[in-house]
């Protein structure tokens, strides 16, 4: 499938039409697939904005909808919402992923890695669609994606090993951890990424793995031991965190 055709078809999805097209195609784009060129010609900014955007309409959403929810289970359910395996589901359903633009290096990864692509597409569409129409056509893309996932069974959900660090923080030292990456090594088609993670401006852990996100995980369950706070209720699976 053609770029433009591929473009259409994500246009269709959200139902809106970008006046800037650079913003949409970069939403779509692997970094696998741009190689060698500027950051912005992959979804990795749009995704980074996104990711805050997406965040803030969710938690408003809950936070409207569930008046009787105390901040524990306001907190587990949003990172339920906006984890990556309820936002892979959701781009997949939406017919997203046959429209990502791949890379060679990237095809044949699998389940996998389509799994972090949709993830990824869909916080990076959430971004391209603030930027060009705007805050209330963002928000209304949000719910209609997302509020049939947004029921209060999720706020009992095991956490994963970020949404158990960020929960206790919170309550803890009133402050969300901070991660940051450290560094990047090996081939463009086989990386490796260690993170360290920040709590209170303190440096409580480190952990590596072939995506950012599993790098985030392990270095959250590295935080956990050592500042000897409870891991009890979380899930080991990588990359289903905030």
């Amino acid at each position: 499938m053609k770029l433009h055709q591929r473009v259409v078809a994500v246009e269709q999805i959200v139902g809106h039409h970008f006046s800037d097209q650079r913003l949409i195609t970069s939403a779509i784009t692997h970094p696998s697939a741009v190689e060698g060129k500027p950051v912005s010609a992959s979804y990795e900014r749009l995704e980074f904005l996104g990711d805050s955007i997406l965040g803030a309409m969710v938690a408003t959403d809950m936070f409207e909808r569930f008046p009787g929810m105390d901040e524990g289970e306001l907190t587990r359910l949003k990172i339920s919402l906006v984890s990556g395996k309820t936002l892979s589901e959701v781009a997949g359903s939406l017919g997203i992923g046959e429209l990502i633009v791949f890379g060679e290096s990237e095809r044949g990864t699998g389940a996998r890695g389509m799994h972090s692509a949709l993830e990824n597409v869909y916080e990076a569409i959430v971004g391209a669609l603030y930027l060009d129409a705007g805050f209330e056509a963002t928000h209304d893309f949000v719910r209609r994606t997302l509020s049939p996932h947004m029921v209060p069974e999720l706020a009992a959900r095991p956490l994963s090993p970020k949404s158990r660090l960020q929960e206790v923080t919170q309550r803890e030292f009133r402050c969300a951890p901070e991660y940051r990456l450290e560094g990047e090594e090996g081939p463009a088609h086989s990386p490796t990424f260690t993170t360290v993670v920040l709590v209170d401006g303190r440096r409580v852990g480190r952990g590596s793995g072939p995506s950012k996100k599993e790098s985030e995980s392990q270095a959250a369950l590295d935080a956990l031991d050592r500042l000897g706070l409870s891991a009890e209720g979380t899930t080991a699976r990588a990359g289903d965190g905030a």
